[in-house]
């Protein structure tokens, strides 16, 4: 096992929609499922979240004033069978514009008898050595990936 396999975050759910309603809902659907409350990184409440619906698009948090911050960018955009993103936050929750040091955070969604399985694997975090460690237990910890994929989950349903 390579070491960033070693490294992924893991999860999976099997939500009650078709693929094509999952990944709509995973996609031009975020703001609806994602708690930007909680989880936003700009110095101001966030009041959206987008993901651009194309490979190349952007993923940004907005704020009340206008104000963006990125969070990084859709990769790869295969309705309604695979995403993948790059994510371009530190281990601290803030930005990084350098590709190198961005992680990927690949869904996939498979028909499963009348639903659909989602899987979402969050990789790359030996980019930033000791701190990707941390950063690999802090989605995978509470509040991380296994929760937002239930609020996604309810949504999508």
């Amino acid at each position: 096992m390579s070491e960033q396999t070693m490294l992924a975050a893991q999860r999976s759910i099997t939500v009650k929609a078709s693929p094509e309603r999952a990944f709509e809902v995973f996609t031009a659907g975020f703001h609806t499922w994602w708690p930007i409350a909680s989880h936003h990184i700009g110095e101001q409440d966030a009041v959206a979240v987008i993901m651009e619906q194309r490979s190349g698009g952007r993923w940004f948090e907005r704020a009340a004033d206008g104000t963006e911050c990125d969070w990084g960018f859709v990769t790869e955009y295969e309705p309604p069978s695979r995403l993948l993103l790059a994510w371009h936050l530190t281990p601290e929750w803030t930005y990084d514009p350098d590709p190198a040091k961005a992680t990927e955070v690949e869904v996939t969604f498979t028909p499963e008898g009348d639903g659909t399985l989602v899987e979402l694997e969050h990789r790359g975090f030996e980019k930033h050595g000791e701190t990707g460690v941390k950063m690999r237990e802090a989605v995978s910890a509470p509040g991380g990936w296994n929760d937002l994929l239930q609020l996604f989950a309810k949504e999508a349903a």
